[in-house]
C-alpha cells in the first residue's frame, strides 16, 4: 500500500474506545484525497484491545498495528509508529479522542501551505479538575523557560508530521523520550491550531500523577541543563548561610554565653539543612546520570510480539532503527 497519509494511535486498555474512535477516524479518512494508513499501536494491554484490532484489519486494510512485548509507555508508542510510517505525513493522535479527528482537516490544511509540524495547542481542557488544570499550565511555562529549545506551552503528541521531521525523529537514539521536545528541536516551519480538548470517551485516564511527573521530570532534564546549575546555587546558598551561622554562633557565643541560640537546637538545625541540600544535588546528578546510564546500554526502545499490515518491511523488529 501507498500511503500518503499515516495515523498513529498508541492504545494503552482502550476497548472502550477503540469502536468509536475507528467510526470517527475512518468518516475523516474516507473524505482525503488520497491513500491512508492507520497505525495502532498496541503497548501491552491486558484488556480485549488487541482482539479489537485484529477485527478492525480483517474490515479495513488499511488498518495495521504493532504490539508491544510488554507495556514500555505512551512516547515510545508514539515512536514505533513513527518508526513504521509509510506516508508523506504523519499524524498522531491519542486513542481516548480527547484529540478530536475531526481536526485533521485543518492539520493537513495547513502542511499544504508550506508547514513541516502542525501541532494542536489546547485553548481549553474540558472537564479536567483544577489540580491537574493548574500543575499542567505552570509545567508548561516552566519548561519553556528552563528548556533549551522553545517547547510551545499547551501542546501534547497530538499533531501533524511531515516526512522529513518524521526522519529526523527516527534517527534519534534517545531512549528517555519526550516527543513534543524533540518535535520542536528538529525545527523546520512549524505552526499551531487552538482547539479546545474534549473529555475522555470512555474508560480510566492512563496519566496518572505519578506518570504525568515523571514524564514533567523527563522533559525538563532533557531538554534543559538548568537543574545542574541550581544544585551549583543550591550548594553556594547553604556555604553562604552556613559561614554566616558559624560567624553568629562565636558571636553569641562570646557576647551571650547563657544564649539557647548557642546550643544543641541551632547545631542540629543547620546540619539537617545542609543535609537537605546535599540529598536535593545528589538527586538532580542521580537524575541525569540515570538517564546517561539508560543510554550507555544500548537497549532497543522496545520489542514487538505482533506485525499485521506491513509486509513490505517487517525487517523492523526491534525498534533499534537497524534491520535483521
Amino acid at each position: 500500500m501507498s500511503a500518503k497519509y499515516s495515523f498513529v494511535v498508541p492504545i494503552y486498555n482502550e476497548e472502550q474506545t477503540i469502536e468509536e474512535l475507528y467510526r470517527r477516524l475512518k468518516a475523516v479518512i474516507d473524505r482525503l484525497d488520497s491513500a491512508a494508513e492507520v497505525i495502532f499501536v498496541d503497548d501491552g494491554s491486558s484488556d480485549r484491545s488487541l482482539l479489537l484490532l485484529r477485527h478492525l484489519r480483517d474490515r479495513d486494510r488499511r488498518i495495521c498495528y504493532l504490539s508491544f512485548g510488554r507495556n514500555f509507555g505512551h512516547q515510545i508508542a508514539v515512536t514505533a509508529g513513527l518508526n513504521f510510517a509509510r506516508g508523506q505525513v504523519a499524524i498522531v493522535l491519542d486513542a481516548d479522542l480527547q484529540d478530536p479527528p475531526e481536526l485533521i482537516p485543518d492539520l493537513i490544511a495547513k502542511w499544504q501551505q508550506g508547514y513541516q509540524v502542525v501541532y494542536a495547542q489546547r485553548r481549553s481542557r474540558g472537564q479536567e479538575n483544577w489540580f491537574k488544570r493548574c500543575s499542567a499550565y505552570l509545567f508548561y511555562r516552566l519548561l519553556r523557560k528552563l528548556a533549551d529549545v522553545d517547547i510551545p506551552s499547551d501542546t501534547g503528541d497530538f499533531c501533524l508530521l511531515d516526512r522529513r521531521c518524521i526522519d529526523a525523529l527516527d534517527a534519534m537514539p534517545e531512549r528517555n523520550r519526550y516527543i513534543r521536545g524533540l518535535r520542536a528541536w528538529v525545527g523546520f516551519q512549524q505552526t499551531a491550531i487552538e482547539f479546545d480538548r474534549d473529555p475522555r470517551f470512555a474508560g480510566e485516564v492512563k496519566y496518572s500523577f505519578r506518570k504525568s511527573f515523571a514524564l514533567a521530570l523527563n522533559g525538563i532534564v532533557a531538554f534543559s541543563s538548568v537543574p545542574l546549575r541550581l544544585s551549583t546555587y543550591l550548594g553556594s546558598i547553604a556555604a553562604a548561610i552556613a559561614i554566616g551561622m558559624a560567624i553568629l554562633v562565636i558571636y553569641w557565643r562570646i557576647f551571650y554565653p547563657d544564649s539557647p541560640l548557642t546550643g544543641f537546637a541551632i547545631i542540629m538545625s543547620c546540619s539537617f539543612f545542609l543535609g537537605a541540600v546535599q540529598l536535593i544535588c545528589i538527586g538532580i546528578l542521580g537524575e541525569y546520570i540515570g538517564r546517561i546510564y539508560e543510554e550507555v546500554k544500548g537497549r532497543p526502545l522496545y520489542t514487538l510480539s505482533e506485525v499485521a499490515g506491513f509486509e513490505a518491511n517487517r525487517e523492523k523488529t526491534t525498534g533499534d532503527g537497524t534491520e535483521n
